[in-house]
């Protein structure tokens, strides 16, 4: 052994020493204080069919079989899905896809989309910060930055997670994070995982928001408000101007989820800033998805440099992340060369919205807080109602999800459908006109939770059922 040799080896033997010696110590520790006090008695393992979110799942599960409700979530599609799908061999007129401006079925997207898969194979195979980094990352970045004009953008592999390692990442135990009362889960996800003090204000009411923040102001480090520029759940869309000037004088930081907005609101598709005809600037942090407009899957978050350099060296979604699919990178950045190349797109889906909104109104339909955008509600109330009108609508050919408790409050319920540019006259015509009597049928005939024996479901509960057993 030469010498360099030995010096290697000694220099392995000491740092080994010392980290049997750490743990010996801690054994130790650890020994002590445990012969200081009784040991507890051994723990039983909860099972997970012992769980009351097992049991919420089975009571829905049950109440609908026994009253005859089909389970309407999960319907497995044959193909693409947009204006129109196919399930099991059947078409149906679909309105359970954001695929607003019908990219996902577009020739160029799947041409490029190939093209990537050629070049990079599947997978980034690793996180961007060691080596999953692609120039089509860096290309999609720069088109996300000049959408909103601003400086640039940082793309995630989820739309939930973005939101998630966003907020985590920029507030703290010491801030405050004050959000619309209808914010997406996602947002909430992130606003707990950062430990910050959180509160809510009335759904577009900046008046309220505004009492909160006189309230409360002073007490924290950063502040930071979250709305959405249209609402997932109910159609309408945020009053960025009052928002922004709110900001001028309280200081915080505003984030605008752009997820159900980006193709949608303004001239061009460019989302709120464009609908509302205010500087991007002036909102600190745009958020959006990449599985809506552009029909891929990931999100992103558009900003100043500074945000986007923080992000990418603090964020654990970002650094601890594979990179985004560098072919799902490269559907998306051809989705946004659409958006740019073809504002006709935009326009039409304008259009069948508003038209949408209208016939439902006529037809005496509740369509809540829409707007007659991407999103156009029809309040059920029920749940129990909801999912059987969906399964109704099925029969129809019509395709629409139903939004139930505890996505939304009970007496809420709703079918939410979503509109593209390539929904014809007719088929939203259809679709008003039968929704509108099959829910006057469900609603003479009474059907709804008052038709279930809720005692019978508890009784046939797997828990309760065992507790019965000897």
């Amino acid at each position: 052994m030469t010498n360099s040799e030995g010096k290697a080896q000694d220099r392995k033997t000491g740092l080994l020493d010392q980290m049997r010696h750490a743990n010996e110590s801690s054994g130790r520790n650890r020994t002590a204080r445990m012969n200081r006090h009784p040991q507890p008695p051994v723990r039983q393992v909860t099972r997970f069919d012992e769980l009351p979110e097992y049991q919420r799942v089975m009571t829905q599960k049950i109440g609908a079989q026994m009253a005859g409700i089909g389970n309407p979530f999960y319907r497995s599609h044959d193909k693409a899905a947009g204006a129109t799908t196919v399930m099991s061999g059947r078409e149906f007129a679909n309105f359970a896809s954001y695929d607003y401006l019908a990219t996902n079925t577009d020739p160029l997207v799947n041409q490029r989309a190939k093209e990537a898969i050629d070049r990079f194979g599947i997978s980034a195979s690793a996180s961007r910060l060691v080596a999953g980094e692609r120039p089509v990352h860096v290309e999609l970045e720069h088109a996300l930055a000049k959408v909103y004009g601003v400086d640039a953008a940082v793309c995630f592999v989820s739309g939930y997670l973005t939101n998630v390692a966003a907020i985590s990442c920029l507030m703290g135990p010491q801030d405050l994070v004050i959000h619309d009362e209808f914010i997406h889960n996602s947002a909430l996800a992130g606003i707990k995982q950062s430990g910050a003090t959180r509160r809510l204000f009335k759904h577009n009411d900046v008046e309220n928001l505004e009492s909160v923040l006189k309230t409360l102001s002073s007490d924290f480090r950063r502040i930071l408000v979250i709305v959405e520029g249209v609402y997932s759940m109910d159609g309408d869309i945020a009053d960025l101007p009052a928002l922004v000037e709110l900001r001028s004088r309280y200081g915080f930081w505003l984030m605008v989820d752009e997820a159900h907005a980006l193709g949608v609101l303004g001239e061009t598709g460019r989302g709120s800033f464009e609908h509302c005809g205010i500087d991007p600037h002036d909102v600190d942090i745009w958020m959006g998805t990449l599985s809506k407009t552009t029909s891929s899957c990931g999100g992103y978050i558009a900003g100043s440099q500074a945000l986007a350099d923080v992000l990418k060296a603090e964020a654990g979604g970002f650094v601890y992340s594979v990179g985004l699919a560098p072919v799902l990178a490269a559907a998306a950045l051809t989705g946004l060369e659409i958006l740019a190349k073809e504002p006709d797109r935009t326009a039409r889906l304008r259009r069948n919205g508003a038209l949408f909104l209208r016939l439902a109104k006529a037809a005496g339909l509740d369509t809540g807080l829409a707007t007659g955008y991407s999103v156009v509600p029809v309040i059920v109330g029920d749940s129990v109602r909801a999912v059987q009108l969906s399964n109704d609508l099925l029969e129809e050919g019509i395709n629409a999800l139903p939004i139930i408790h505890p996505a939304v409050p009970e007496g809420m319920a709703r079918l939410r459908f979503f509109i593209t540019c390539n929904h014809t006259d007719e088929q939203i015509a259809h679709a008003v006109t039968v929704t509108a009597k099959r829910l006057k049928d469900l609603q003479d005939r009474n059907f709804g939770l008052g038709s279930i024996d809720f005692e019978k479901v508890m009784k046939l509960l797997p828990m309760n059922q065992m507790a019965g057993k000897p």
